[in-house]
């Protein structure tokens, strides 16, 4: 054992020698990394060898994760996982690809060395994500790992058994890391039928919805601040009557759907979210403290907000405040908003990444507002994004090792959600980080799988300071979804949940797009077609299970 040792240092000094000569600019030098984790792994063989019981590798590890604390993970944190051979994980994510993508994973996959392991991404773009999402699913394609979240096929998808769920001696076995840093609380919300089946983000912030506007063109047709959706609702008319004609700029370049500005007009009446499966089976309150008694919710789609909603929408449809064509349009309103062919956008305070996109052009001027009462702001749920290990992955516990990894070990962590030290960003001793030139080439949590390994908040040093005081502001007056806890399991009436959202999604985004003559007449034909393949069994089944969860919660 000391000869075997003595022959893996040297090969050691040289990797480090080698590395030395060869390093990248903005690398963190993977190599030593990688030649400091085998020493390690020998020093703990060789102590094995000596018949002394081998020191516990998690034993130093920092009580939590927190700014400026650094967590590097060792093979030797994994002995239930078999890192005899190579093997390569394939995750899937959605959104934007960065442009500097290709090198992130590069120097992921050389730190990575030591565990055997490599890693292949997929990214599906905002425009496609819907078509492909469940079909590659189902086709049974190579996916180990995939993004998803209660507004992306989670609650779709893991009915049908396509998420691998994850027992706790499987996190325990394959992802120490998670199971030591994880909030205890966050797993309730993606667990089915009692069993976890994805792994959330390990943070909450406010998650108010807000919209930002080109203040530029606010100014030039003398509209001040906006306090209000009127006030909203009169700018895009504004944009749609005087600019449009003349520039070509729509007030907002709406796509496949208007449903983050329901989001912003439904929050005015201090609603939030008690219950949601299937894409549209989704039951709203009005929040008053405490758990909601199962009387005090209202289907999401009988509602009068939804009603009101859809009549503004046919009104700013028919001014032209979107393109006829908008159901179909396959470039996103935020990168429409950032190109400068929309001029306003609804979402949280992730629209200051297309102000920033906006603002890039000489003389144009954005601003962000929130236009609805200041009575709360709704945090975010930790299962609003997550990471899920397939069903159909050959290799599960490889691919949980993964994510583990990438979750919990700062350099790949950071490495992923700012890109690389020296050419995207820089940090300083508190964990706060800088932009760098090359920032716009790899943006600090742009990337979908970045807020599902959010352990926290990573500051910015510098940040906007018009989005700094919005979050301030929300965290002043953030509170928890009280229902956050409770999840449907359709299992027992799924055909029927499964026609009636089919229904759904047919009529909703048409009337959130405002694109029919009268939107009352058809909310009351949607209802109809819903109630005659099965909606109202899915309901009772709902508020019966809500009813027992909402009893054993109090």
């Amino acid at each position: 054992m000391k000869k075997y040792l003595a022959m893996l240092l040297a090969a050691v000094m040289v990797l480090s020698a080698l590395a030395g000569c060869g390093s990248k600019g903005g690398d963190t030098d993977t190599t030593t990394k990688a030649a400091e984790t085998t020493t390690k792994a020998a020093d703990k063989a060789d102590d094995a060898g000596d018949d002394t019981p081998a020191a516990d590798p998690m034993a130093d590890l920092p009580a939590e994760i927190a700014p400026g604390v650094q967590i590097t993970a060792t093979p030797d944190m994994y002995p239930n996982v078999d890192l005899s051979k190579e093997e390569t994980v394939y995750i899937y994510l959605i959104g934007d690809t960065p442009n500097d993508f290709d090198q992130i994973v590069e120097l992921a996959n050389e730190y990575l060395a030591p565990f055997n392991t490599k890693i292949e991404f997929t990214i599906w773009a905002w425009s496609d994500y819907s078509k492909l999402y469940s079909m590659n699913l189902a086709a049974g394609e190579n996916i180990d790992l995939i993004f998803t979240a209660p507004w992306c096929y989670l609650w779709t998808e893991a009915p049908k058994g396509s998420f691998l769920a994850l027992s706790d001696e499987f996190i325990a076995d394959n992802m120490p890391l998670t199971k030591k840093y994880q909030i205890p609380s966050s797993w309730d919300g993606v667990k089915l039928a009692g069993q976890i089946i994805a792994v959330p983000q390990n943070t909450t912030n406010p998650n108010g919805k807000i919209v930002a506007i080109r203040q530029d063109l606010a100014d030039k047709y003398n509209i001040g601040e906006l306090t209000s959706w009127d006030d909203y609702k009169q700018y895009c008319l504004t944009i749609a009557e005087k600019e449009t004609p003349d520039s070509g700029i729509l007030a907002m370049a709406a796509a496949g759907n208007n449903s983050e500005l329901w989001d912003v007009y439904k929050q005015q009446f201090g609603s939030m979210t008690a219950v949601t499966n299937q894409t549209y089976l989704s039951y709203y309150y009005t929040y008053n403290g405490g758990i909601p008694s199962a009387d005090d919710l209202t289907f999401a789609w009988e509602t009068e907000w939804f009603k009101n909603f859809c009549l503004d929408m046919k009104e700013m449809a028919d001014a032209g405040c979107w393109s006829r064509n908008a159901l179909s349009n396959e470039v996103s309103d935020d990168d429409a908003f950032g190109s400068l062919a929309g001029a306003s956008i609804a979402w949280n305070t992730s629209v200051f990444t297309y102000i920033d996109m906006a603002e890039k052009t000489e003389g144009v001027e954005c601003a962000a507002y929130s236009i609805t009462e200041d009575k709360f702001a709704t945090g975010e749920a930790y299962n609003n994004n997550d990471m899920a290990i397939t069903s159909s992955s050959e290799h599960p516990e490889r691919a949980a090792m993964v994510l583990d990894l990438i979750k919990n070990d700062t350099y790949l962590n950071h490495l992923f959600r700012l890109g690389i030290e020296g050419t995207h960003y820089e940090i300083d001793a508190q964990g706060n980080y800088t932009e760098l030139e090359k920032s716009s080439d790899y943006a600090a949590d742009n990337l979908s799988m970045c807020w599902a390994i959010k352990n926290g908040d990573i500051a910015q040093s510098g940040a906007d300071e018009r989005k700094q005081a919005i979050i301030d502001a929300e965290k002043e007056i953030m509170v928890a979804t009280p229902t956050e806890g409770f999840v449907f399991d359709d299992s027992a009436v799924q055909s029927e949940a499964q026609a009636a959202d089919a229904v759904f999604k047919e009529y909703i985004p048409s009337l959130q797009l405002g694109l029919y003559d009268d939107p009352e007449a058809k909310i009351a034909e949607m209802m109809t077609a819903a109630r005659a393949v099965g909606l109202d069994t899915v309901l009772e089944e709902i508020i019966r299970q809500y009813t027992e969860w909402a009893a054993a919660m109090n």
